[in-house]
């Protein structure tokens, strides 16, 4: 069996801006980990690209991704 690859060492960014682009990657993996057929996904993409309804709930996933980076970076505070 193939080690899966390692794409997240540590919620810890050095910047917001790095924790939001990180929330977006686990957000786009772990639809890569639900539906597993790449030909799949690239068909269904048409689907929720004009669905607002869509493409607000795959905002609020993005955003609770960033909350628990958040959170794990206490926030960037110093």
């Amino acid at each position: 069996m193939e080690t899966p690859e390692n794409y997240l060492p540590s919620l810890m960014t050095e910047t917001p801006m790095q924790g939001r682009e990180l929330a977006i990657k686990l957000a786009r993996k772990s639809i890569a980990a639900i539906q597993t057929d790449p030909d799949t996904r690239k068909k269904l993409r048409n689907d929720y690209a004009s669905n607002t309804a869509q493409l607000i709930a795959s905002a609020q996933v993005i955003a609770t991704e960033f909350q628990t980076i958040a959170a794990a970076n206490n926030y960037w505070k110093k």
